[in-house]
Formats: structure tokens, sequence, C-alpha cells
């Protein structure tokens, strides 16, 4: 009995490990791969690169005082638009109590050199009449009189410009500060009270406005070293505005950088295009941009989608349905690619089919 039960259940157990072996190879077993073919097509193939930056204005001015002083008044606020010499803003002199002692004191003594010019005219001008003294003398003494009265209103001039940024024969005063150029005025980066130096050969001076003709905007932008070569002043972009999705701006290039600068271990170079603006929409300064420069353009010719591409060296083929789920490879040449769609040059035809990698 026990012999009969032991046959028994080593048939049990190697019929189960059979039927098991089976169960797992016939899991492991894949149908084969039915692969999808694809034709060569005519499209129109277009390679282009992409350079980031800004929209700016073509010229865009600082206004500067021609005083040092307080920022006593402002006129104009950002984004009205001004003329030129229209007033934006008006300065209060400080005296440099130095430069103010010294011009009282010129005064004093201009004033003091008068008074002794004139008792000497005064007293010589009657001697003179009477023939007393000679034409050449007296000539002298009314010269020292003249320049003594020109030195005293020379003095006082001073003293005022000191005092109040202006001479009274001046056409205008340094203490008020006017537009230089037409345009809108983009920002007013000093606030009333605020100090302000003068702009000379030793200081570029205070900003009191920043101006721009917002009508003449330029797209700035930065390429690769790769590609500069192959752009050429005059050539078309299309801008693509990062605050204005509903519409795109064209644009011709109109500089390309001789020297490139190093930026995260590329080297870059910087272009400039004259953007062609719309009448309905207004680009602000400092609008970021992206900008599609066309490198090449083939219109009509024989492509492939470029992943169904086999790159061997320099070698390239496609596989070419020969039979059912049979392909054999087939040598071709290329020619412009946008990095999606390939040109094929030779060695297919419209009618081959091709695997789908």
């Amino acid at each position: 009995m026990k012999k009969i039960f032991a046959i028994t259940l080593v048939i049990v157990l190697v019929g189960g490990g059979a039927f098991l072996l089976f169960y797992l190879y016939k899991q492991n077993q894949k149908p084969p791969k039915e692969w999808k073919i694809a034709n060569a097509e005519k499209r129109n193939i277009i390679k282009k690169t992409v350079a980031t930056g800004s929209i700016v204005p073509e010229k865009e001015v600082s206004v500067k005082p021609q005083i040092s002083g307080i920022l006593d008044k402002i006129y104009v606020n950002p984004g009205e638009t001004v003329k030129t010499g229209q007033l934006i803003a008006k300065i209060k002199v400080i005296p440099n109590m130095n430069a103010l002692n010294d011009a009282e004191s010129s005064v004093r003594r201009a004033t003091i050199s008068l008074k002794n010019a004139k008792k000497e005219y005064d007293r010589q001008k009657p001697l003179f009449d009477k023939s007393v003294i000679s034409a050449q003398a007296f000539q002298q003494v009314s010269l020292d009189y003249d320049l003594a009265k020109e030195n005293l209103k020379a003095a006082k001039e001073n003293l005022k410009i000191i005092k109040e940024g202006a001479a009274s024969n001046a056409g205008s005063s340094t203490t008020l500060v006017r537009a230089t150029v037409d345009g809108m005025v983009l920002d007013i980066p000093m606030k009333e009270g605020s100090t302000v130096i003068e702009s000379n050969t030793f200081n570029e001076g205070s900003t009191i406005a920043i101006i721009a003709d917002m009508g003449k905007m330029i797209f700035e932008g930065k390429v690769d070293e790769s590609e500069v070569g192959k752009l050429k002043k005059g050539m078309a972009l299309k801008l693509n505005v990062g605050a204005v999705d509903s519409t795109s701006f064209d644009a011709n290039l109109d500089y390309i950088a001789p020297k490139g600068v190093e930026e995260e271990g590329a080297i870059k170079f910087e272009i400039k295009a004259f953007v062609d603006l719309k009448k309905n929409f207004f680009l602000r300064a400092g609008y970021s941009a992206n900008a599609d420069i066309v490198l090449e353009k083939k219109d009509s010719v024989l492509a492939i989608e470029e992943k169904n591409i086999i790159f061997s060296g320099d070698t390239t083929f496609v596989e070419i349905k020969v039979a059912e789920q049979k392909f054999e490879k087939k040598e071709i040449k290329t020619g412009l690619s946008d990095g999606i769609y390939t040109e094929v040059l030779s060695g297919i035809d419209k009618e081959d089919k091709i695997k789908v990698l």
C-alpha cells in the first residue's frame, strides 16, 4: 500500500513540475513584433536657430542735471510722452560754503575797488575839462573806472550763480532740467528731496529721467558660436514675445557682434534686429522674447522622419520592407534636416516602405 502511494505521489509531482515548466515557457514566449511602415513624402524643410533676448528701444537717453543740489520738484511721470525742451524737474541749489564765502568776498573787494576808481575819476574829470591834464592821462583813469564797474558786475553774477544756479542774463536756468529728446518717459529713478550730482568730465551725474522713442524698437539677443557663422545682416527673424502670446512680430537682423563673450561655458555673440511694430500692440521696453532665425530652407523635397534613419559612421541607412515583416538595409544620402524630418537626396523613393523605428 505504501509503495503504491509513493509511486502515485512521484507521478503527481513529476506531472505538476512538467505542467509548471510548460506554463512558464508559454508565458515567456512573446509574439513577434509587428513593425509599422512609412513612406517618404514631399515636405518643406526649414533649419532654424533660436536666439533668446529682449525688446528694447533703439534710442534711450538718460537726462542728467547740470548742477548739484536737491531734487525740488518733478513735473512728469513714467509713461508720459514729452517733447524736447519740456520741463522735467527743478533743482534746488545748496551752495558750497567755501565757494559762497569766496564769491561774497570777491563782491566786497570789487565794491571797494569801484569806489576808489570812482573817486579818482571824479577828481580827474574837472582837471581834464580845464585842460590841466592830458587826454591820455584821463583816458587811463576812465578805463580803470570802467574795469572796476565790470569787475563788480561779474562778481555779483558769480555770487548769483552760486546761490541760485543761474546768472541774470542766462538764456535758461541750470536749476531747470528739461527733456533733451522727444519720447516716452520710461523711468524716474530719483524721488523729490533726493540729492543729485551734476554731470561733468569727472562724474556721469545722477539720472533724473530715462526717455526713449518707443516707436523704434529693436530685439537684442545672443546666439551660439556654432551658428553665428550662418547669420547674415538683413536676415528675417520671427519674434515670439512672452507677454504677447496671441501674435508674433517680424524683424530684420541689423547687427552681429564681431566678438563673443563666454556664458556658462559657451561663447555667445550678440545680435540686434529692428522690430516691425504693429498698430494694435504696444511693446514695452524689456519684454523677453525668442527669435526664430531661418538658417536654410528647402521647399517640396523628399523627406523622412529622422528617427527612422540608422547612422553608422558616415553612412546612413533605412530598412526597406521586402516581404511580410521582413526588411533589409538600404543606404541613402541625406541633405537638410530640421531635427524631425531629413531630406533624402538618393537611395529611396516615395513607393518604398520604410520600417518605423
